[in-house]
C-alpha cells in the first residue's frame, strides 16, 4: 500500500448477486479491470454499465462522487482488481470512462490502457502515470526500460509469469526502482505495468 502514486491494489471476488452498497469517494483515481464475469457499476453522476474482461475503467472520485458495485451475474462469482491512484491535485471535477481492450491488442506485446493524456485511446489518468496490460503465453516475452527518474510496479494478474528470471504467480507484485531493464515472460499469463513519475 502506497508505492508513488500507486495507493493500493485491491484484487476482490465477489459470488453471484453480492456486492458494495452505494458507498463515497473523495480524490482517488479509481482503475476498475475485470479478470472474469461481470460488475455492475451505478453512481452519482448517472453512469451505469457492466464492466467485463478487457474493459478498463476510471473514476475520477474528485470533489465527491457515490458508486456501487454488484455482481451482474446471479450464477457466476467476479473477479476484478480496483486500482486506486493518488491525483495530481485534489478537488478535480468528477468524471468517469471506460474503455474495451481486445486480448489481441495484449497479447505478446505491452498496450498502453491508461495514460496521464490519454494518448493512443488510452483511459486518462489524471496523474503521471503509464499503465500498461500484456497477455503472454509460452514463449512470449516483452522487454521494457524503466527510465533512471521513473519507478514502476507489477502486478500479476493471472497465471505464471518470469521477470528477468524471477518466478511470479498470480497476485505477486513487484516494486521497481528506476534505470532498469525487464525481461518478461509467462505461462498463460496477464500481467499489467505501472510506469511512474
Amino acid at each position: 500500500m502506497g508505492f508513488g502514486s500507486l495507493r493500493v491494489i485491491n484484487e476482490d471476488r465477489v459470488s453471484p448477486a453480492r456486492g458494495f452498497d452505494p458507498h463515497s469517494h473523495q480524490n482517488m483515481e479509481i482503475l476498475s479491470y475485470v479478470l472474469a464475469g461481470g460488475l455492475r457499476h451505478e453512481d452519482s453522476m448517472g453512469n451505469g454499465s457492466v464492466i467485463v474482461p478487457g474493459d478498463l475503467q476510471r473514476m475520477s472520485a474528485g470533489t465527491g462522487i457515490q458508486h456501487s458495485e454488484y455482481n451482474a451475474s446471479d450464477s457466476e462469482s467476479v473477479h476484478f482488481l480496483q486500482i486506486w491512484i493518488i491525483p495530481e491535485r485534489e478537488g478535480l471535477q468528477p468524471g468517469y470512462e471506460q474503455v474495451h481492450f481486445a486480448d489481441e491488442q495484449k497479447q505478446g506485446q505491452l498496450c498502453l490502457i491508461g495514460s496521464r493524456d490519454g494518448r493512443d485511446q488510452s483511459v486518462t489518468i489524471h496523474q503521471d502515470v503509464d499503465l500498461y496490460a500484456t497477455r503472454l503465453n509460452d514463449g512470449e516475452t516483452v522487454e521494457y526500460a524503466v527510465a533512471e527518474d521513473r519507478r514502476a510496479w507489477l502486478q500479476v494478474a493471472g497465471g505464471n509469469a518470469s521477470l528477468n528470471g524471477q518466478p511470479l504467480s498470480a497476485g505477486d507484485g513487484v516494486a521497481i526502482a528506476g534505470g532498469v531493464e525487464l525481461s518478461l515472460s509467462g505461462e498463460s499469463t496477464e500481467i499489467l505495468l505501472f510506469d511512474m513519475g
